[in-house]
């Protein structure tokens, strides 16, 4: 019997994507696995990657992940594949069918919010339910976060 060590689960990060936070209003998470040959995993563990302009779309029951941009490795020569091709996201068909029904009716979309290892080196995307942001939306988190910078310096300067 094994016994737990109270050790947390470590993530390590590949790539975050940083716009989707600005662009976008998150709603829901979920985790997917991902599709990958030998060789992007190994540019992978290089920290080759561009999350900036991907998005996802179900098509005939799959998830796909565009846009993503993964550097050919550098010792790959001929194994090498396309860097900007589309990859398949893993996911339940029930996590399928509910993220379609979502989008389908609400108008929302699947953005991917990060790339990372887990723990059996298994590379995981963090994939996202969100709706776009208005101009007012975007004004209105910039204000919030200047405003709590301002209130953080303070704090930091008041108790030192």
């Amino acid at each position: 019997m094994a016994e737990w060590t109270g050790k947390k689960r470590e993530r390590k990060p590949i790539a975050k994507n940083r716009r989707a936070f600005h662009e976008y209003e998150i709603l829901e998470t979920y985790e997917a696995g991902i599709e990958l040959t030998g060789t992007e995993v190994r540019s992978l563990r290089e920290n080759n990657c561009q999350l900036t302009d991907c998005f996802a779309l179900i098509r005939g029951g799959e998830v796909w992940l565009h846009n993503v941009h993964i550097a050919p490795y550098s010792n790959g020569n001929i194994a090498n594949v396309d860097p900007d091709r589309k990859r398949k996201l893993l996911l339940h068909r029930r996590e399928i069918r509910t993220l379609e029904q979502k989008t389908r009716e609400k108008g929302l979309t699947l953005v991917p919010v990060s790339m990372y290892f887990k723990e059996n080196a298994l590379v995981k995307v963090e994939l996202a339910l969100a709706r776009g942001k208005k101009l007012y939306d975007k004004r209105e988190s910039i204000a919030k976060r200047d405003a709590q910078r301002d209130i953080d310096r303070a704090m930091k300067t008041r108790y030192r």
